[in-house]
């Protein structure tokens, strides 16, 4: 008599017939692929299950992209009944009438399950009737057994937080003995996804995964851009952004410019209006994308090269992060500036909003957004930031600023440099937001 065999139940990844309660948060051919890159983890997990494995696919196509995923194997077969129960049952009782002792059957929405996982329900199965491997949302990723059983399917709806739970009062009314397995996360929806990209930050064996660099890559970021009279540099960084604009979401929020920067502002960009203040911007903004990931700009920033790739990188381990800052000039006070405003972040977990803040759209909101005060907002996020205990991430290129706060002269910028450093001072010790927003003064 033969051992053991493994199932692999699953849809064939066609754009628009797989993967579709993610959309339209992904397109329908990204939906596809995503679900190709968890087939491909789980082939490099069957490869270690040390049982034989079958392929039992939805019959409305053929098999060969499943083929070119996973190979050569014990067989290919199409899944058969009316709905997903009875199909499971069919699959099981196939592949049990070749000769197997047991049969385990999983599906392909949790692409953490490991080849433990498999020896683990094999195990079981040689003390109990029936295993089980439970997803969070209270259904089961993985069903296996030594005799088919259609009690164990039957009078069943499936996509309900309590599928398990109903097929465990079944098997125990039926006196079958049940074991379960470890419990995962499947993907399904959008948390489902957030959920998975946020375990990848404590494990770092999940970023190795093929579903992880899949997330990364299409993790969406919405750049959200505080105009206000800027008739100087709206040009050059509109110049910048349609470069990248097909590959991310942008949006410009003005807070009531009376110089001519909304006619530099063509209409294939993103356009809001609110009160002026640079936390009511910023928030608005916000507000109205749809971005994973929040990315705030100054309008007088010029991005480095490969931009929405250097912040996927950093948010692969961080929540939240921003760019190394530089100034064109050769001043040796505006590089002394660079120099303390980088060591800042790795020092003591403090960033300030030219130096470019991206964070996890979750977090953002979950912190009550941008303080709206007159001046310091971006300081205030990042106090709460550290407060919470959020460490900031950096990138390796840096995001150039203009120096258009300092004025000219090494030692007017000195000056300036240290009146900024008492302003933030003032604030910690609680001098009134008003009268520190008059000395800040708005230098355009």
């Amino acid at each position: 008599m033969k051992t053991r065999a493994l199932i692999i139940f699953t849809r064939i990844p066609v754009p628009g017939e797989t993967k579709t309660r993610l959309m339209p948060y992904l397109a329908p051919e990204q939906c596809a692929k995503l679900h190709a890159c968890i087939l491909k983890d789980i082939a490099a997990m069957c490869r270690k299950a040390e049982a034989d494995i079958y392929i039992c696919h939805t019959p409305e196509h053929k098999s060969g992209i499943l083929r070119r995923i996973f190979g050569e194997c014990a067989g290919y077969f199409t899944q058969e009944g009316e709905g997903l129960g009875q199909r499971m049952y069919r699959a099981i009782e196939q592949v049990l009438a070749i000769g197997y002792s047991s049969c385990v059957l999983i599906g392909t929405d949790v692409p953490q399950v490991q080849h433990r996982d498999i020896y683990r329900a094999f195990d079981i199965l040689e003390r109990k009737d029936i295993v089980f491997g439970p997803t969070a949302d209270g259904g089961y990723y993985l069903v296996g057994m030594k005799k088919a059983r259609k009690e164990v399917f039957e009078k069943q709806t499936y996509g309900n937080g309590s599928v398990l739970d109903n097929a465990l009062r079944s098997l125990e009314d039926r006196k079958l003995s049940v074991g379960l397995g470890k419990e995962h996360h499947d993907i399904d929806t959008r948390e489902d996804i957030e959920y998975f990209r946020d375990r990848m930050r404590s494990d770092k064996s999940l970023q190795k995964t093929e579903t992880a660099k899949y997330l990364m890559r299409t993790r969406k970021i919405s750049i959200i851009v505080p105009i206000y009279n800027e008739e100087k540099t709206i040009g050059r960084l509109l110049e910048s952004l349609r470069e990248i604009k097909e590959r991310c979401e942008i949006i410009l929020v003005d807070g009531g410019s009376t110089d001519k920067t909304l006619e530099y502002i063509s209409s294939d960009f993103r356009l809001l209006h609110s009160e002026k203040g640079r936390a009511r911007q910023m928030n608005l903004g916000a507000e109205e994308s749809t971005g994973d990931v929040l990315f705030f700009l100054h309008c007088d920033s010029e991005l480095p090269e490969r931009p929405l790739e250097q912040i996927r990188c950093v948010m692969k381990d961080y929540r939240v992060g921003c760019f190394g800052i530089a100034f064109h000039s050769r001043n040796f006070f505006m590089f002394t500036c660079r120099v303390i405003s980088n060591h800042r972040i790795k020092d003591r977990n403090v960033v300030f909003g030219d130096q470019g803040i991206f964070i996890d759209r979750e977090l953002f909101f979950d912190m009550g957004m941008f303080p709206e005060l007159p001046v310091m907002e971006d300081y205030q996020f990042s106090l709460n930031l550290k407060k919470r205990g959020e460490k900031i991430g950096i990138t390796k290129k840096r995001i150039y600023t203009s120096d258009r706060r300092f004025p000219p002269g090494t030692f007017k910028k000195l000056r300036e440099m240290w009146k900024m450093n008492r302003l933030r001072k003032k604030y910690r010790d609680g001098v009134d937001i008003n009268a520190l927003a008059d000395m800040y003064a708005d230098v355009r």
